[in-house]
């Protein structure tokens, strides 16, 4: 009597797995950028939670605020200086409400079904925060270089919940593109980059003065390998800060010309972007101030770099996150 081949069940079973394997779709970038987006968000709401944050009068939250009314046209800095005036008062009900609203942005936008309402309220309170909190990022007094993080930290936070606002589709030719479409897409990125460009030889942006006391200004209670690199950079700047300055625009041009060009020119030039902001991040932004006591975002410099992998090109295998395995299904006889 011949037994039945025991291994039949097994090897049908691995044909199926394989076959859906070759099927599988590939995974969700624009998803995965949003849970990046999270971090970020969650980063800012951890960093508000600071004790500091809960001090009152000057010496808190409502003394930053103050600072950026500073040199802003005088109907600007007036309601800058009537919002510290709430932080001043209430230092630890304004505070808590502001650790609440970014804790819900940041654990809305990784759920899937509240994805899109967190995103709508991130763009309605990074838009506060950059008016209220940086003061325009600082464009309206001439110090709004990307070296320091202008136009704003905030304004690349509404940018890219602009860019990866949920939706059904392809990547191609880059996630960016997939909500707002190629060409409004390619729109975005070569404004946002002509603008950074314009603010790095504007106002102090090219002043070798103004651009050492920025970083020396950084110096002040951080690590202290990385004021060993505050000292370098401020020194640099002091001696070449306007040809810097003047490089980094013409940079930013050239990468916003970048998006026009073919996939492998476009990702070189995404590279040394990212490259750039990222030392950008280190030396001048000295991570925002995280490792000093006050700071209370990262700065500009990490949300530049989700912002150029945003617009990474694509192959067309990479690019169609929605495609689903054939209906087919392989079954095995077993005789």
């Amino acid at each position: 009597m011949e037994l039945p081949d025991s291994t039949a069940p097994l090897a049908a079973r691995a044909s199926r797995e394989s076959e859906c394997d070759a099927h599988r779709a590939p995974r969700d970038l624009q998803r995965a950028l949003l849970l990046i987006l999270a971090t970020l968000w969650l980063l800012d709401a951890v960093l508000q939670v600071q004790p500091s944050m809960f001090t009152p009068g000057p010496s808190g939250l409502s003394g930053m605020l103050n600072s950026s009314a500073s040199a802003n046209p005088g109907w600007i800095a007036h309601t800058i200086t009537w919002n510290a005036s709430i932080f001043y008062h209430h230092p630890v009900l304004a505070n808590t409400l502001c650790a609440v609203v970014q804790f819900s942005i940041a654990f809305g936008i990784v759920s899937k079904r509240t994805c899109k309402p967190a995103l709508a309220l991130s763009i309605a309170w990074a838009l506060g925060v950059w008016w209220f909190g940086e003061g325009l990022g600082a464009i309206f007094t001439g110090g709004a270089t990307p070296l320091r993080g202008g136009p704003g930290g905030a304004l690349f936070y509404v940018l890219l919940a602009v860019l990866l606002w949920p939706s059904e589709g392809s990547d191609q030719p880059f996630v960016a593109a997939r909500t707002v479409g190629p060409k409004a897409a390619r729109v975005i990125w070569i404004t946002a980059w002509a603008l950074m460009s314009l603010l790095t030889v504007v106002g102090s942006g090219r002043s070798p003065r103004a651009l050492h006391d920025l970083v020396a200004r950084m110096n002040s209670g951080q690590p202290g390998w990385l004021a060993a690199i505050d000292r370098h950079a401020a020194l640099l700047l002091l001696h070449d800060g306007t040809p810097l300055a003047v490089s980094l625009g013409v940079l930013c041009i050239v990468v916003a010309g970048a998006i026009l060009l073919p996939p492998t020119l476009t990702r070189v030039a995404l590279v040394l972007a990212i490259a750039v902001f990222a030392s950008i991040w280190v030396a001048t932004q000295n991570f925002g101030g995280i490792l000093a006591v006050g700071a209370t975002d990262p700065n500009s410099g990490p949300l530049v770099v989700v912002l150029a992998l945003t617009y990474w090109p694509l192959t067309a295998a990479r690019a169609t996150p929605n495609a689903t395995a054939p209906d087919s299904v392989v079954v095995a006889k077993v005789t």
